[in-house]
C-alpha cells in the first residue's frame, strides 16, 4: 500500500511538473496572450508539446478579455499544435509574431482571424520528416497493437499514414484562407527551413488583416 501511494505520488508530482512548465509558457498582458516556447524563464529550451493546449485553454477561460494571441516558438509536437489551432479558432483569436514561429507554431498561427507579423519577425515552413531511429522505435512499441505482420506492412501504413496527413495539412491550410500553390510549396522538402519573405506571406494570405 505505501509502495502504491508512493508511485502515485510520483505520477502527481510529474504531472504538476509538466503543467507548471506549459503555464510558465504564457503570459497575459492585457487582451493579449503570449505563448512562447522558446525560452522558458528558468533560461530552459522547449518546444510545443502536449500539455500545452491544455495550459491554453485553462488561461483562456480564466481571462476573457483576451483578443490576441502572440506566438515565438520553433515548434514541436503536432497534435498539440493541431489542438491548440482548434482552441484559438474557437475563441476567435487574432494571432501575431514579433519573433519566430515556425513548423507546428504555424499551424496555430493560422487559426487567426487577423494574422500579422512585426517587423523583423520570420515564419517557417518545412515537410514532414521522421528520422530512422524513431521509425524503428515507433514499429517495435506499436508493432503488437497495431497487428503489423513485419517491417513492409509496417511501411505500407508509413506510406498512407503520410498522405492523410499531408492531405489534412494542405486542406487546414486552404481552408484558413492560404493561396493553394503556395500551401503545396510547404511540404516542398528541403535541406533547411523556408522563410518567406513578408511579401510572399502577403501574397499567398498566410498574412492577413480582415
Amino acid at each position: 500500500m505505501k509502495f502504491l501511494s508512493a508511485l502515485v505520488g510520483l505520477c502527481l508530482i510529474s504531472f504538476s511538473s509538466q503543467a507548471d512548465e506549459s503555464e510558465d509558457k504564457f503570459r497575459v498582458e492585457g487582451t493579449v496572450l503570449h505563448y512562447d516556447s522558446v525560452e522558458l524563464p528558468d533560461g530552459s529550451d522547449s518546444q510545443v508539446k502536449v500539455g500545452d493546449n491544455d495550459a491554453l485553454l485553462r488561461v483562456l477561460r480564466q481571462n476573457n478579455q483576451i483578443e490576441t494571441l502572440q506566438l515565438n516558438s520553433e515548434g514541436g509536437d503536432i497534435w498539440a499544435g493541431e489542438e491548440m489551432a482548434r482552441i484559438a479558432l474557437d475563441f476567435e483569436l487574432d494571432t501575431i509574431v514579433l519573433g519566430e514561429c515556425s513548423s507546428t507554431c504555424v499551424t496555430i498561427f493560422l487559426a487567426g482571424g487577423n494574422r500579422t507579423m512585426g517587423r523583423g519577425a520570420k515564419i517557417g515552413f518545412h515537410g514532414r520528416n521522421w528520422s530512422p531511429d524513431s521509425i524503428k522505435k515507433y514499429f517495435e512499441r506499436n508493432q503488437n497493437k497495431e497487428g503489423w505482420e513485419d517491417a513492409f506492412e509496417f511501411g505500407s501504413w508509413i506510406y498512407r499514414d503520410t498522405q492523410d496527413e499531408v492531405y489534412d495539412e494542405l486542406s487546414y491550410m486552404v481552408g484558413r484562407g492560404v493561396e493553394a500553390g503556395f500551401a503545396i510549396e510547404t511540404v516542398k522538402l528541403r535541406n533547411s527551413m523556408w522563410y518567406p519573405t513578408r511579401l510572399e506571406l502577403q501574397k499567398a494570405n498566410v498574412l492577413r488583416e480582415q
